[in-house]
């Protein structure tokens, strides 16, 4: 996986080699910039979605733990590259990922960016587990992702759903949302709770159903005033829930 990252790094040199070892040797990082002081990091940080900062520890102007006291909710790993060891034990009360003492050694950078990898991947395969619509554990619930976690949905809420290509718009009483999985999922995850396919692009709520009218296949009229044409084929899987 790609490994978003900057360099805060006050020596210009330093950071030119750094820059350079990485771009020969850890071709999944991506640097997004580079920063000569805390206040250059800071922006940078809170401009970017980063998944590693390479951080020095003495600066101009304040230090490495100076700029981590400042950024709240940190989502990135820290690998520290310092010249100086003693800052070791106050580097992991940071929850510093790695520590690189210079001269860096080519092995110890692509261990050190080998071992965020592993973390973030681990990460994403958490988060995507969690985000993918499902029914949950709690009686009732569904997690619907958002692009800063995910929401928990009472089932019951859900009017309907419509087949938006590889993506589904869920209907509730007063908005929708768009999630990316298919509606064939969504009835797969859905079936056992009174949700029925009447139509190849849209899954209903039966007990959101107001009216029935008659036709080939019929149409439903839904509790916010939304009417569905019911296809020839489904019409009879959705009866059978009123006989």
């Amino acid at each position: 996986m790609k490994i978003r990252a900057i360099i805060v790094e006050d020596e210009q040199i330093s950071r030119d080699i750094l820059r350079n070892y990485i771009a020969k040797y850890c071709s999944n990082v991506e640097l997004l910039g580079e920063a000569s002081n805390i206040e250059e990091a800071q922006k940078l940080i809170e401009k970017h979605e980063l998944d590693l900062v390479f951080l020095d520890v003495e600066m101009p102007f304040g230090n490495a733990f100076d700029l981590l006291e400042k950024i709240e909710n940190r989502t990135f790993e820290v690998v520290f590259v310092t010249a100086y060891d003693h800052y070791a034990i106050e580097a992991l009360n940071n929850q510093a990922t790695y520590y690189l003492l210079k001269p860096i050694s080519i092995d110890e950078l692509i261990k050190a960016v080998g071992l965020v990898t592993e973390i973030k991947e681990k990460e994403n395969e958490l988060e995507n587990a969690i985000l993918t619509p499902k029914a949950t554990a709690i009686n009732g619930k569904i997690t619907i992702p958002q692009q800063d976690g995910f929401e928990v949905v009472n089932i019951h809420d859900i009017v309907f759903c419509k087949a938006d290509d590889n993506y589904t718009e869920v209907y509730f009483k007063d908005s929708k949302k768009l999630v990316s999985k298919t509606l064939k999922y969504f009835e797969d995850i859905l079936k056992e709770n009174s949700f029925a396919r009447i139509h190849k692009s849209f899954l209903v709520n039966v007990n959101e159903i107001t009216k029935y009218k008659k036709g080939k296949g019929g149409s439903v009229i839904l509790s916010n005033g939304k009417e569905i044409m019911v296809s020839s084929s489904k019409k009879a899987n959705l009866l059978s829930f009123f006989k």
